[in-house]
Order: structure tokens, then C-alpha cells, then sequence
């Protein structure tokens, strides 16, 4: 065995030893392809009031400009789907990746003993770790990794076991054996463009984020546009929607990240208890929430858009 393989080895143990679902490898390498539909997705304003997704539109697209050097991207998988699903009745519902504690913290520990791992068993490697904090293409990588293909509503689906995931990567200066892209398996199915009430997937393959629940509860800190007036369906943090659909989420297992599941509190609210939440409640119960990102005037807001007919 080379020390390639050997190294390409060791990594997807490591990937295991740590609990991430999957672990596949790309060349570093410039996304040639992706560049002409990032910049007519930014041209089309399709970013909403993301700024950041303007920034650094170089580095999105090579990550040798974030890791000099760089030879190999390790995409990692974490699922998030929960043991249990909190049944929201006609009350106010939030995405099911913010039922437990923030997904950054977690997953950004472990990838700080991954890097200590490598250290300790193939030596000093340069690189970087992300989780969805920096300008880094992490469904295409994954894509690219074999992990899965982006679907019709943009997400990564894994054959196996669905969407439900938080993707991580590393960004090496180690070489190593690159896994080889699956094809697409959304074929005909139009269940996710057909169920968004905002019309956000406005094409398959093409997501507008400024129409998008999760943007407009999330990342939006306007007032929410009246035209989605009555298109909320109580959605007050994030959606599900195109991911409860799609067909191949039936192979949703659940996590096995306890952490992930949801935070007790969580399961015994109603409307009354979300409507009614003081500041003291909201930084106790949610200081560990993802959820804590919209602040409690940000929840309050979403709460009184989605309750407007």
C-alpha cells in the first residue's frame, strides 16, 4: 500500500472514530464549472441581503486561496435527523436542525481532535477546518467527494440516507486518493418545487435564497416582505419543507448525537410558551440553540409574520 492510500485510509477511520456518517475526498482544485453559475446566481440577486455571499468569490471557488498549497478537500457528513420529530400541532414549527444544541460548536470540536489525530499519526499537516462559516462551495465538494448529488431543492442527498445533514470539510496539503461523483437520482420527481409556498425553488437545480423561509426567518434582519404574507405555514425558524418531501428521506435514520436531538424544553412548548418567552427564558433555554441567532426580537418578529392572514 502507498502512502497515499495509507493516509487515505487513516483519514475515513478517523472520520469514523469521530461519528461522521461519511467521508469522501477531492482533488483542491478550482471549480471551473461552478464559477459561471455562482456569478449568474449573484447577478440574479439571488442572494437576497447576503452580503457575505459576495465576499471573496475567488476563494468560493479554489480553495488553494484558502489553504496555500492545498491538495486534497475532505467532505464530512454529520446527520442530524432527530430520534423524534416534535409534533408542532397548529403551533409555530422551527427546522429540526435546530431541535438540539448549535451544530458549530459540536462539530467544530471534532474537528479540532481530527486535526490532532493527523498530527499525532501522519505528522504535521497544513489546512483549515469549516463548518458553514467561511466562503467554502460545501455541496459541491461533497458532490465532487461522492457523498451524494445536489437535488432539485439544492440540498446534498445521500442514496442511502437522505438530506438530513451538516456537511464539514477539511482542506489539506496532504495527498490523497480522490472518491469519484455519483450521478444524479432525482429524475422526474418535482415534489419539492411543488411544495414550497414561496415559490423559492423557481427552477430544479435553482433556489432564489431571498424567497427562501429559512432566509427570510433566519438571515433576514428587515421585516419580512408582505408578498409572503399567509406563505409562512408557522414555519418561525428555518424549513423543512422541501426536505420532508423528497422521496429519499424515507432513509432518514436517527443521529447519533444526542446533542442533536431535542433540547426538552423544546417538546413541551406551545404557541403561548413561544409567543409569552422572556428574555431570560430565551437566553436560558436557547443559549445552545442555533436558534439563539435570530435574537429574541428576530423570533418575535417571525412569530407575529407567520400569524398574519
Amino acid at each position: 500500500m502507498s502512502i497515499i492510500e495509507k493516509n487515505t485510509t487513516l483519514i475515513k477511520s478517523i472520520s469514523k472514530q469521530l461519528g461522521f456518517d461519511y467521508c469522501g475526498i477531492s482533488k483542491a482544485e478550482f471549480l471551473e464549472s461552478e464559477a459561471p453559475k455562482l456569478t449568474d446566481w449573484l447577478k440574479n440577486n439571488r442572494h437576497g441581503k447576503m452580503a457575505y455571499m459576495e465576499n471573496h468569490f475567488d476563494k468560493r471557488l479554489n480553495p488553494t486561496l484558502l489553504v496555500e498549497g492545498s491538495k486534497s478537500v475532505v467532505s464530512l457528513l454529520y446527520n442530524y435527523y432527530p430520534e423524534k420529530e416534535i409534533d408542532f400541532k397548529d403551533d409555530f414549527k422551527i427546522s429540526k436542525y435546530a431541535y438540539g444544541y448549535d451544530y458549530h460548536d459540536i462539530i467544530k470540536d471534532k474537528l479540532k481532535i481530527f486535526f490532532e489525530l493527523i498530527y499525532e499519526k501522519i505528522g504535521k499537516v497544513e489546512g483549515r477546518y469549516f463548518v458553514d462559516s467561511a466562503p467554502v462551495m460545501d455541496k459541491v465538494w461533497a458532490k465532487k467527494a461522492g457523498l451524494g448529488w445536489i437535488g432539485k431543492n439544492s440540498n446534498l442527498i445521500n442514496k442511502k440516507n437522505g438530506s438530513f445533514f451538516f456537511i464539514a470539510e477539511l482542506i489539506l496539503d496532504l495527498e490523497l486518493l480522490p472518491d469519484i461523483a455519483i450521478k444524479d437520482y432525482c429524475g422526474t420527481c418535482t415534489r419539492c418545487l411543488d411544495a414550497c409556498p414561496t415559490d423559492a425553488i423557481i427552477e430544479p437545480y435553482i433556489v432564489d435564497g431571498s424567497k427562501c423561509i429559512s432566509y427570510l426567518t433566519i438571515e433576514l434582519k428587515d421585516e419580512i416582505p408582505e408578498v409572503f404574507i399567509g406563505k409562512m405555514e408557522k414555519w418561525v425558524f428555518g424549513c423543512d419543507i422541501c426536505q420532508d418531501v423528497c422521496p429519499w428521506n424515507r432513509f432518514s435514520k436517527p443521529t447519533s448525537e444526542a446533542k442533536f436531538n431535542p433540547i426538552k424544553e423544546l417538546i413541551q412548548f406551545n404557541k403561548t410558551d413561544w409567543q409569552e418567552i422572556s428574555e431570560t427564558a430565551f437566553k436560558s433555554i436557547l443559549q445552545k440553540s442555533p436558534i439563539k441567532r435570530t435574537k429574541i426580537d428576530g423570533l418575535k418578529r417571525n412569530m407575529k409574520f407567520v400569524d398574519l392572514k
